[in-house]
């Protein structure tokens, strides 16, 4: 366990290799390995275990990957700010093969300041959770393909694998597409 009394498991995804995170009971991480703000929560030498949690996790992961949606959630707790906290149950609503905009998420909060896409924008880039509470579907403006913590082109084979992109010259960009046979998800 490390000081902050979480545990890690990595495993492969056809997007390449994600770190979990639980306090033995919730997930409360999930970062492609490298991303940014990858593993904020956690101390430098977390234990790594492998939790009934994070075979959940797995099997949610292998069901998205196969091009599907899961019907359940693995557990989650997140521990961000109230604001943080605010933006990602708004994500938590985008259903599979939809995606909301930084400004319609402000809208929702009432928010109606120019900064205000920009401070959802920040919260977004802070979700610990990555897919399952998917900040992949949250875009700008006119459905521009932006920022995205794991990187945009995993944001685009993302939106693309949903196909919640009616233009699709912002999704695909040269970049070879997901088949649903590709899921390898597995604990490494």
């Amino acid at each position: 366990m490390d000081k902050n009394g979480l545990f890690t498991n990595n495993c492969k995804t056809p997007l390449g290799d994600i770190v979990m995170a639980s306090d033995g009971m919730y997930l409360v991480g999930l970062w492609f390995e490298g991303q940014k703000y990858y593993g904020s929560t956690l101390s430098e030498r977390p234990e790594r275990r492998n939790l009934p949690i994070f075979k959940d996790t797995i099997s949610w992961l292998d069901i998205y990957f196969s091009g599907n949606i899961p019907k359940f959630v693995p557990p989650l707790k997140t521990s961000g700010t109230t604001f943080q906290e605010m933006v990602w149950n708004i994500i938590k609503t985008i259903p599979y093969s939809s995606t909301m905009s930084y400004g319609e998420i402000s809208k929702r909060l009432g928010l109606t300041t120019s900064l205000s896409a920009r401070a959802v924008g920040a919260a977004v880039g802070r979700n610990p959770v990555s897919l399952i509470i998917p900040c992949h579907r949250v875009v700008g403006a006119n459905n521009n393909i932006t920022g995205y913590a794991g990187g945009v082109d995993k944001k685009r084979h993302l939106l693309q694998m949903e196909s919640c992109c009616s233009d699709l010259s912002l999704v695909t960009n040269n970049l070879s597409i997901l088949a649903p046979s590709m899921s390898n998800t597995s604990i490494v």
